[in-house]
Formats: structure tokens, C-alpha cells, sequence
């Protein structure tokens, strides 16, 4: 034996063990680094041994390789070994326990990603824990109801809402009707509201209504499409702001109530629209409403010349 062998680094005692074969002098230089005791036991030894494989485990990427490629079986010190890295965890669980096992999934699940391919991969199938993982984040609690629970739970349910699209789309593809968390996160803005109570509500609800009420057009809308025409809880809703209580009066009701004339008069400017628009005439509450503000004189040269032509 060449006694410049004891000198070798891991990378040159390998070359020498691959041209004259394995020794117990070789070995030991190059189980000092993991790489080259994972492609000595394979390329030199080509069978397992406790000193390579030891030496492997150092590293969570040769832990995995050996188990694979020289053990061909899991062993506890490899799985634990590559359980230091979440993706090595999954790739072992994958590939080389070729089912699931709670230490592989527990380090998994430290990213989401990884929980949903052990999920659809491993465990093929529903877990708390990966649930749990892959509800960090909206996208993949949304894909794992539809593909890995195939029914809604209230944990991916809850996920999903923080996204409203992802809220509209789990009530239409998984809940497949409404429920109070994605209604509520899809009423943030009146075309979203309309399009929930369109869809999947099929009909009126006070978070949408509320919701509505913020748009002219999207209130007329609502009024006509999902209740129908005027109606009742609507309008009382309508008439909690000035500016709804107008537009409801206006282009719902199409004609003045003292309800939505009272709403409307807690604001001069919808007061002042209210009498131009919906009573056309002098009204005290309107004009008290105006009497204070700048629509004052637009007010009164209103009334001034509607006396006018009528007059005349």
C-alpha cells in the first residue's frame, strides 16, 4: 500500500480506492466527507456499510442518496438524517419509505408546498398536519379542498378568504353554495357582492345588500335582478346613507318615501338631490337640510323657477 495514501484528501483516496479497489485506509479518509463516503460505498464498495453510511448521514442530501441508491431500504439513522431538509423528507417519504411516516410529514409540512405533494404523493390522501401546512397560504388550501379533501373544511374554508376570488371560487366549486365566511369576504366592494348573491346566494342577503349599496349601479341592479324590484329590508338598508337612500328612492322605488326622504336629508347634498329629483317640490324637511349649507341657493333657484313655469 502506497504510504502517501494516510496524506489523501476524501476526493483523491476515492480516485485511488475506484483504480485499486477498497481498502480500510481509503475508507477511512473518505468518510470524513459525506459526498465521497455516499459514492465510495457505491462506486467502490457497491454494497452498504455502517462506517459509509454513518459518514453519509452527515450531510441530509448523501443520507437520502444512500438510502436510496446502496441501502434500497429505509433505516431509522438515514431518515432521520435527511429529515433535516423538508424537501429530503418528502423526496425519502416518496422514494424510499414509499409511504408516509409522521417524522417525514412533520418536517414536510415546515412548507406548504411540500405538504400538499405529501399529501397527493405520499400520504395520497387527507391529514390534520398537512391541512393544517398548506393553509398558510390561500392558493394551496384552495387546491388541497378541491384535490386532497374533496369536500370543504373549515380550516381550508377559513385560508381561502383571506383572498376574496379564492372565497367566490371555493363557494362555487367546493362549498357549491354559500356560507357566512366566503359571503363575507367577497362583499368587500358592490360588484363582487352582486355577483355572490347572483351565483351562489341566488338571492338577497343583508351582508350583500350592504355591500351594494356603496354603487348606484350595482344597487339598481341588485334591486331589479336578485329581489325583484322595491323591497323592504333592502330599503332599510339602503336608507343607513344619505347617497343609497337617494339613488334607492330615485331609481328603485321611483318615487319619494318618507323614509328614504329622511335618510337622504342627513346630508344636504342628497337632500338637495332628493327634492330636485325624487319629491320635485318644496319640502320643509329637504329645505332644512339645505338651509345651512352651500346647496342653500341652488335650492331655492330650483324651486324659484320650477314656480316659474309652472306659472306660466
Amino acid at each position: 500500500m502506497n504510504k502517501g495514501i494516510d496524506y489523501m484528501r476524501p476526493k483523491n483516496a476515492y480516485n485511488y480506492a475506484k483504480g485499486y479497489g477498497p481498502s480500510d485506509e481509503t475508507r477511512q479518509i473518505v468518510c470524513k466527507n459525506p459526498k465521497y463516503a455516499y459514492y465510495y460505498a457505491e462506486n467502490v464498495d457497491k454494497c452498504p456499510r455502517d462506517d459509509t453510511r454513518k459518514a453519509a448521514c452527515k450531510a441530509s442530501q448523501y443520507a437520502y442518496f444512500y438510502a436510496r441508491d446502496i441501502d434500497g431500504c429505509p433505516r431509522d439513522d438515514t431518515r432521520e438524517a435527511a429529515c433535516k431538509d423538508p424537501e429530503l423528507a418528502y423526496l425519502y417519504a416518496k422514494y424510499v419509505d414509499k409511504g408516509s411516516h409522521e417524522d417525514t410529514r412533520k418536517v414536510a409540512c415546515i412548507r406548504f408546498g411540500l405538504a400538499y405533494q405529501y399529501a397527493k404523493y405520499v400520504d395520497k390522501g387527507p391529514h390534520e398536519d398537512t391541512r393544517k401546512a398548506v393553509s398558510r397560504d390561500p392558493d394551496h388550501a384552495y387546491e388541497y379542498a378541491i384535490s386532497i379533501d374533496k369536500k370543504p373544511h373549515n380550516i381550508t374554508r377559513k385560508a381561502v378568504c383571506i383572498y376574496p376570488h379564492l372565497a367566490y371560487q371555493y363557494a362555487r366549486d367546493i362549498d357549491k353554495g354559500p356560507h357566512e365566511d366566503t359571503r363575507k369576504a367577497y362583499s368587500k366592494n358592490a360588484e363582487d357582492a352582486y355577483n355572490y348573491a347572483l351565483d351562489i346566494d341566488k338571492g338577497p342577503h343583508e351582508i350583500t345588500m350592504k355591500a351594494v349599496c356603496s354603487s348606484a349601479r350595482f344597487l339598481n341592479k341588485y334591486a331589479f335582478e336578485i329581489c325583484n324590484g322595491p323591497y323592504d329590508q333592502m330599503r332599510v338598508i339602503a336608507c343607513k346613507w344619505p347617497r343609497s337612500a337617494f339613488f334607492y328612492a330615485k331609481d328603485v322605488d321611483k318615487c319619494p318615501r318618507e323614509d328614504t326622504r329622511k335618510a337622504a336629508c342627513a346630508n344636504p347634498e342628497w337632500a338637495y338631490r332628493y327634492a330636485k329629483d325624487v319629491d320635485k317640490e318644496f319640502k320643509m324637511d329637504t329645505w332644512l337640510a339645505v338651509k345651512d349649507s352651500k346647496h342653500k341657493e341652488k335650492y331655492k333657484k330650483f324651486f324659484n323657477n320650477l314656480m316659474k313655469e309652472e306659472i306660466i
